[in-house]
């Protein structure tokens, strides 16, 4: 029962993956981000993606590592620190996976998925997500990005 493991509050779960030659580094300074901010996560994943970058547009595996880690809902503390966590995998070359996320920003989305507009020119206008809306538009409407239908 995860309620009673991490409360009613619910959790965040933040799964990144980074470049291969770049992880010594950067796995280290996520898990000391969370230790800094108080933070531990109760179920802590690390996987080696292989060599094979799909070519799908909105693809998260990609050839690294990748690490999960699950965080009781603290409110603005844990939104910090996944902030945090964010910055430091996309300064890594890394990206953030959106598929069980609620809270990721434009920034962090443009920064994982490069290709996002190739996959806009596709997306029919009669369907849009929240987390469509809460990136990929907003980074249409600050950069001044066509609709796709237009």
């Amino acid at each position: 029962n995860w309620n009673r493991l991490y409360g009613p509050n619910g959790l965040f779960q933040h799964q990144s993956v980074v470049p291969q030659d770049v992880a010594r580094r950067v796995v280290p300074a996520l898990l000391a981000a969370a230790k800094r901010a108080g933070q531990g996560s109760f179920l802590t994943v690390l996987k080696r993606f292989g060599g094979v970058r799909s070519p799908a547009l909105l693809s998260f595996p990609r050839p690294g590592f990748t690490l999960t880690l699950d965080f009781p809902n603290r409110g603005r503390a844990t939104l910090a620190l996944l902030k945090e966590l964010d910055q430091i995998t996309v300064e890594a070359g890394g990206a953030v996976n959106p598929y069980k996320d609620a809270r990721m920003g434009d920034d962090v989305f443009a920064a994982s998925f490069p290709e996002w507009q190739c996959l806009e020119a596709l997306r029919d206008p009669a369907f849009m997500s929240s987390f469509w809306a809460r990136t990929a538009k907003r980074l249409e409407a600050r950069h001044g990005i066509a609709e796709a239908a237009e």
